[in-house]
């Protein structure tokens, strides 16, 4: 059968494998050709494992037209990730025709690019090159068999126009890890350069180099990537090198035996010992474990260490402790044979072996003398019975202990916590505390007959009822606390009373308070100042004002002392050896008057009495004196007025002052300044008096003056000279 050709044929350039290094733009040109009898429309485009050299997660592709026998060329251009390990990576180049030749598409293409270290020289024209087969790459490295040597085979072009000798060397790994041989090319025999150890060629020729690698049995399982250069004698300066990718393969291989140091005991525990052996290649971390073979679980078991870490090739030991419990289970006759085994585990689920070494304890027989402890015992037992009944029918007495305070002497504010102890408490049948002193009282702490439960602070412990810090009394004063105890007889069980006292805190002290003068004028502050001994006691102040009416006005509270000093008068108050000493705090009065001023301290004790008032002395404030500024008739204000009978006159005045009373005779009370038009005439009074008075009771303002109406003259011939003065007045 004649096998037809392919209908699509595709030429590469460059034809063979592509290199680089890591961040370099490589091209790759392709000619397609239509050999086919019809028009075609032709996808070229990359398999899946291109995409390591793609930027994006789309393998770049083209799509082409071409008639028959047309061809055209396609190009490609991509940039070797600067993160790519050095290798020699394969992929796929597809030309695919589905739709007109869908017999014979699509047709792959097998490509491959050498991606080298940077540590490479730039490759020139004639410099000679070499590549790896089979091909590597951290994805897809050789897998070494323990026991067969790993063979690459390197392919060397000498593309110079001069014999060469070249060399291959590797100095990642041990010489004897690996063997190097040079294949012959025939010009060994013709002299021109010695063989065995070199690789000799012509001008163009190609030669292979066999390197086969060989680990020892101990190598660490994992990857390796050892690094092969390829020496040119006439180019010593040209750095060609290669990465080979190696993958050592786990092997899992642990060999345990456990060894008998002390087998058997009597009053001891064995010991034994637990060797491990690593024969693979892989560091092992296993813990232990072990049990018993027989029904019962006669023995605890220590590992020393408990966890080991073993490395490949190498050993480790650890100590096994094997304790038997019970100690009464140890046989009177005969000897106790205890099987166990061992067991190993890997945290890491790596594998393990299938079964573990097993051992016997032997436990020796009890000596002839324990048969007379346990004679002993019986007979104790039977007594213990017989003490027991006895108990039953004379049962133990009630006992008090302890009765105790944590303190003889308290401060005002603690609590009284009281201690005591009661032996065999199933006889209790009330308990009561009785309290003397500065309060009376009598408190009924248990009773079994009201199912009353255990006082706070109390637990029993087998027959002993503990009772601790039991809360009493903070009231100060001396007092006295008596327990009694009945039994279910009635009878009364009690210890000595105890005597405690709680001493009272001093109370807040006024040690002077008063105002810093005894008389201001109207619109000054009274300026307060006080000193308080024992701040500390102090929960709030007031300052009461008292005025001469017998009126009480609360001035001011200051509160919340017991958070330091209160705001509003913390800038004027500091505290000096247990006083507060508080100076220019002002007065909110400004009133005239005669006032008294007093401090009134509160103490923080509940139990504290009253404080008594401390006041100032009589603090005065003046009020504004009053003025008359005019008092006048026709505008005079001279003391003696003489009007002409019907003439008019004009009677004006002006007064200043506070809360003031302005009167004028025979006209009462008038305005503080005003005018009235008067007529002169012997109605007019002839004496005008103003008199100013102010309800603070201030000494009252007169002025006056006397007025004589002259009548209007009656003609006739005895008119007296105008000269003449009127002494009528």
């Amino acid at each position: 059968m004649q096998i037809q050709p392919s209908p699509l044929k595709v030429i590469f350039n460059p034809p063979g494998v592509q290199s680089g290094m890591p961040g370099d733009i490589l091209q790759l040109y392709a000619i397609v050709i239509n050999q086919g009898n019809q028009s075609a429309v032709i996808d070229v485009f990359f398999d899946e494992a291109f995409q390591i050299f793609s930027q994006s997660n789309i393998s770049p592709r083209q799509r082409i037209a071409l008639a028959p026998q047309q061809k055209t060329e396609v190009s490609f251009e991509f940039q070797i990730p600067i993160n790519t390990q050095p290798g020699t990576y394969s992929y796929t180049l597809i030309v695919d025709a589905p739709e007109h030749y869908p017999q014979e598409t699509p047709i792959s293409y097998l490509r491959q690019i050498k991606v080298q270290t940077k540590e490479h020289t730039v490759i020139r024209e004639n410099d000679p090159t070499f590549f790896v087969k089979p091909a590597t790459n951290p994805s897809n490295p050789l897998i070494y068999k323990f026991g067969e040597a790993l063979q690459i085979e390197v392919t060397v072009d000498n593309r110079s126009s001069r014999v060469d000798r070249f060399r291959l060397t590797c100095l990642d790994f041990e010489e004897t890890w690996f063997t190097i041989r040079y294949l012959k090319t025939g010009l060994e025999r013709a002299g021109l350069l010695s063989g065995g150890s070199g690789l000799e060629l012509n001008p163009g020729d190609q030669g292979q180099i066999l390197l086969q690698f060989h680990p020892p049995t101990d190598i660490f399982a994992g990857s390796y990537s050892p690094t092969i250069r390829l020496h040119s004698n006439n180019s010593p300066d040209l750095v060609l090198l290669d990465l080979v990718y190696i993958q050592i393969p786990e092997i899992y291989h642990i060999d345990v035996e456990l060894n008998t140091i002390l087998g058997t005991v009597s009053r001891t525990f064995g010991k034994y010992e637990v060797k491990l052996a690593n024969r693979g290649n892989t560091v092992r971390e296993l813990a232990f474990s072990a049990k018993t073979q027989d029904e019962e679980e006669l023995c605890t078991y220590e590992f020393q260490p408990s966890k080991v870490k073993v490395l490949p090739t190498k050993s480790a030991v650890v100590n096994l402790i094997v304790n038997p419990v019970h100690r009464w289970r140890r046989p009177f006759f005969g000897s106790a044979l205890i099987n166990f085994k061992i067991e190993v585990q890997d945290p890491k689920k790596l594998p393990i072996p299938d079964k573990f070494p097993q051992a016997t304890l032997v436990w020796k027989s009890r000596p002839w003398w324990q048969f007379l402890l346990l004679l002993l015992l019986v007979l104790g037992l039977l007594g213990g019975a017989a003490l027991i009944v006895w108990r039953i029918l004379h049962p133990e007495p009630l006992k008090l202990e302890n009765f105790q305070s944590s303190s003889l002497s308290y401060e005002e504010g603690d609590r009284v916590r009281l201690t005591w102890d009661i032996g065999n408490v199933a006889r209790l049948q009330k308990l009561v505390l009785l309290t003397t002193g500065e309060e009376t009282k009598e408190d009924l702490l248990y009773d079994s007959n009201n199912t009353l439960k255990e006082p706070l602070g109390c637990q029993r412990q087998q027959q002993v009822l503990n009772c601790t810090n039991f809360p009493g009394t903070t009231k100060p004063g001396e007092y006295t606390f008596t327990l009694k105890a009945f039994d279910r007889s009635g009878q009364l069980y009690q210890m000595s009373p105890l005597k405690l006292k709680i001493k009272q805190n001093p109370a807040p002290e006024v040690i002077s308070f008063q105002a810093d003068k005894s008389e201001y004028e109207k619109g000054q502050k009274v300026i307060l100042s006080w000193e308080i001994r024992n701040p500390e006691q102090l929960k709030k102040l007031q300052i009461i004002r008292k005025q001469e009416d017998g009126t009480v006005f609360n001035e001011y509270d200051f509160n919340q002392f017991n958070q330091g000093i209160p705001m509003p008068i913390k800038s004027f108050c500091k505290k000096d050896n247990q006083q507060l000493n508080c100076k220019n705090i002002a007065s909110a009065v400004n009133q005239p008057g005669t006032y008294i001023f007093a401090l009134q301290p509160f103490a923080k004790s509940i139990y504290q009495p009253n404080i008594k008032q401390t006041e100032t002395n009589k603090v005065k404030i003046k009020p504004k004196p009053f003025e008359i500024v005019y008092f006048t008739l026709n505008d005079s204000s001279e003391p003696n007025i003489v009007v002409q009978e019907g003439q008019p006159v004009i009677l004006k005045w002006k007064v200043v002052g506070e809360d003031i009373n302005v009167q004028i005779s025979n006209l009462g009370n008038v305005k503080s300044e005003d005018s009235i038009p008067l007529i002169a005439n012997q109605a007019l009074p002839s004496q005008i008096e103003i008199i100013v008075t102010d309800k603070f009771n201030q000494s009252p303002l007169r002025k006056g003056f006397f007025i004589k109406v002259q009548p209007v003259p009656t003609p006739n011939n005895n008119i007296a000279p105008s000269n003449v003065p009127d002494n009528s007045l």
